[in-house]
């Protein structure tokens, strides 16, 4: 195939108009798991033989496409942690090498417990809604709110985020609190962004006195911007894996951190500031 116009228009294919969308939303439809080599109309330059191969058989959990035109516009994976030079970090490599080649923005997220069956529609309307309320506002307007800082009525009937994906999670460890299930209501957090690198977010709850449950994410945003701080969306998708974590509290049990390693760890974190974009704003978590 030859290149006859922009990257996205020449080697993108729209997705045949007779496939329904699982959900549509501001000039968007989304459908879930398609595979990268449905995409994409042959092996772009610049791309081997191997890597197409391989990215072609990567599964994504949503496909977003202009309702218009049925051509892509972004892709949202999630996957498990894989450790370095694993199948799965070279089959990552490739389908990210592949996406930039075709013009394809991708957003990953890494998480031990969220699944893309259950949470990547959500994270589509979440990035939808947020990307269109910031093209929308004028950052540099005194009284600009974020869109992750909008305040209203949260479920619990307390007024706070209402862009907080962790506001359920937080309701809910509040009511396991009221119930004994938990030894703390607070949800706690942190994120940062490394340089050339993901953004990272953690977020713990008290289980037994000491005793923590962590859940970390990674969120890489290859091309793509979210509408909200990415650093800030991993640590609240972090507390929707808590949530799904709060379900079963006895199955947790084993997985429990100690707070002084939790402590110790976020100290070991704060030692990499200068590998960080934008620094470390927790050092308050450091303390004993």
């Amino acid at each position: 195939m030859t290149s006859t116009g922009s990257v996205a228009t020449s080697w993108l294919r729209p997705i045949p108009p007779g496939i329904a969308p699982q959900l549509s939303r501001a000039g968007h439809v989304g459908y879930p798991a398609r595979r990268l080599g449905e995409l994409v109309q042959g092996r772009p330059p610049g791309v081997t033989g191997h890597q197409w191969s391989t990215a072609g058989r990567e599964g994504l959990d949503q496909v977003v496409c202009a309702a218009d035109t049925g051509l892509p516009l972004f892709a949202v994976q999630f996957a498990p942690p894989a450790p370095a030079g694993s199948p799965a970090r070279r089959a990552e490599r490739m389908t990210s090498a592949v996406c930039a080649a075709v013009g394809l923005p991708l957003l990953r997220v890494e998480s031990p417990t969220l699944r893309g069956a259950e949470h990547a529609r959500r994270l589509v309307e979440y990035v939808v809604d947020a990307r269109a309320y910031t093209a929308g506002t004028d950052p540099d307007s005194a009284d600009a709110v974020g869109f992750r800082d909008i305040v209203g009525r949260l479920p619990d009937g307390r007024r706070g985020p209402v862009n907080d994906l962790g506001a359920l999670t937080r309701a809910a460890a509040v009511e396991a609190y009221v119930e004994r299930r938990l030894a703390d209501p607070i949800v706690r957090g942190l994120h940062v962004r490394w340089t050339d690198g993901p953004a990272e977010g953690w977020s713990w709850v008290e289980v037994r006195p000491g005793r923590c449950l962590v859940e970390r994410v990674h969120l890489v945003a290859q091309r793509f911007s979210c509408g909200v701080d990415p650093g800030r969306l991993a640590e609240d998708l972090a507390a929707v894996a808590i949530g799904e974590r709060l379900r079963d509290l006895d199955a947790a049990g084993p997985s429990l951190v100690d707070r002084d390693e939790v402590r110790g760890q976020i100290r070991r974190l704060a030692a990499r500031r200068d590998e960080f974009d934008g620094g470390f704003a927790f050092d308050h978590l450091c303390a004993d």
